[in-house]
Order: structure tokens, then sequence, then C-alpha cells
């Protein structure tokens, strides 16, 4: 009878704890949320992978997909696949009509001053009658490319062309420049070919270029192109995103980024 009493107890004892023991995991197994977000390798993928921790201290599991290229970012977000990309910078994202009506930019981290490169020359006044020049391909910054060889005083193109003009909107090109549109990753594989290229901060790091150092011509501090993080319409407010913003404007990131690229990428808050 003892026996049984004690045998009864125990059971009763294991059952208890069994009982209390499963909503504790289901507990802990709802702490931890994942947020998904495709980025470009560098500095995009290269900020991300630095705030992991950071990311998970506030029970956020940061998965960063990397892509090469500047399509399947904005695709793979709007097919549900992605929570957030980080690549790209206002004026491309309202390139697409479809991109527009579904996306919005979250919030703002960086610039990569686009750059004029070249492996023949060391001075654009160097630039012989009609130099080939390879551009982007994509609307915003093929467009982008041709401000900034106006800036340098190559070429006009008409005023009311704003911040994407193409080849056709030129008015003025005293040296004769001869373009190549390709896309944007493509563009420092060719610059031996070139007499020159323009190439995103993005792909110029990638490939080991110092846009600070080794561009002819580069983008001031004032771009109008903010690099963004990128949400469907109706997510911009999603706490997982206020974490990432808060965490990737903060000081620590800003640091990074002056010791890192040293005016190659500049921080656009505070």
């Amino acid at each position: 009878m003892k026996k049984s009493i004690v045998c009864f107890l125990a059971f009763i004892l294991v059952a208890g704890q069994t009982a209390f023991a499963a909503p504790r995991s289901e507990s802990s197994a709802t702490q931890t949320q994942v947020l998904t977000i495709g980025a470009t390798a560098v500095p995009h993928a290269e900020l991300l992978n630095l705030i992991k921790a950071d990311m998970m201290a506030q029970g956020i599991e940061l998965k960063v997909i990397e892509f090469t290229d500047y399509v399947t970012p904005n695709s793979a977000l709007m097919a549900g696949d992605l929570d957030a990309n980080y690549f790209q910078h206002v004026p491309y994202l309202e390139s697409n009509p479809q991109w527009k009506a579904s996306l919005i930019p979250a919030f703002g981290v960086h610039v990569e001053p686009l750059g004029l490169y070249s492996q023949r020359i060391k001075n654009i006044a160097d630039l012989s009658q009609g130099a080939r020049i390879a551009i982007p391909n994509d609307p915003s910054n093929g467009g982008r490319a041709l401000l900034l060889l106006q800036k340098g005083g190559l070429i006009t193109l008409k005023p009311e062309a704003g911040l994407r003009p193409t080849p056709l909107d030129i008015v003025d090109n005293p040296k004769g420049l001869r373009f190549s549109e390709l896309e944007a990753a493509q563009l420092p594989r060719v610059l031996s070919d070139m007499d020159a290229a323009v190439i995103n901060g993005n792909y110029a790091l990638t490939a080991g270029l110092n846009p600070a150092r080794d561009s002819i011509l580069i983008e001031g501090s004032d771009s109008p192109y903010v690099n963004y993080v990128v949400v469907k319409r109706g997510n911009e407010n999603d706490p997982k995103i206020k974490v990432l913003e808060s965490i990737l404007r903060s000081q620590k990131i800003k640091d990074y980024i002056n010791r890192t690229w040293n005016g190659s990428v500049m921080a656009t808050f505070n």
C-alpha cells in the first residue's frame, strides 16, 4: 500500500513538471523573431552582419541574403521572400512603377559616392576626343552617371531632364564622348576595355576600388542618392524594422563606416 502511494505521488510530481515545462518551452520559442533582409555585399551585407549579435540581444534573428544584382532584391521583397532589402536609393526604387506602388523606403543609412574610374588616365582633362565611357544601364543610375559627368564639365544636359537624364538629353558634348550602357555589376569588369567607367560605390568597393582614392571624378556628400532599407508598404512601422533602424543608425555603425571606408561610404545620420 505504501509503495503504491509513493508511486502515485511520483507520477503526480512528474506529470506536474511536464505540464509546467511545456508552456515554458513554447514561450521561449516565441521570444526570438526572424527578420530576413536582402542586400548587396559591400557595404550593405557587411554592415548587417556586423549587427547580428545586437539584433539577437533584442530577440530578433537577422538573416542576411546576399544578391549580386539590383533587380532580384525588389522582386523577392514583393514576392514575400524577404521582410526588407537594403541596397538602393529612392530614385532607383521609383524608376519602376510596380516597385514604387508596392514598396516604401523605411529609413536611410548611407551614401556611396558614384565615381568615374579609368585605367588609362589620371585626370578628366586627359579624356581624348571620342573617348568611350561605360555607364549603368538602369534609368536612375544611368542618369546619375550623366549628372556626375555634367558636374565635371564634360557634358551639358537639358535642365528639364531632372534626376533621370539619358544620353538623348545631352545638349553639349565637346569631346564627343561615346557611351556604353551596361548592367551596373558588369562595369568594373569592363573598365580595362573602356577609356573610363562610372561605377556605383558598392560595386567599386567589391572590385577593390577605393572611391575616395581611385576615382578621377566623384559625387560630393550632398548626393541625393541615400541608400535605404526598403519594405513592403504598410510594414514601415513593424517593430522589428524599428529595432533594425535603431541599431543600424547607431554610433557604432557610424564609427565603423568612417573607420573602414574613410569617405568612400558616408553615413547620413547623426
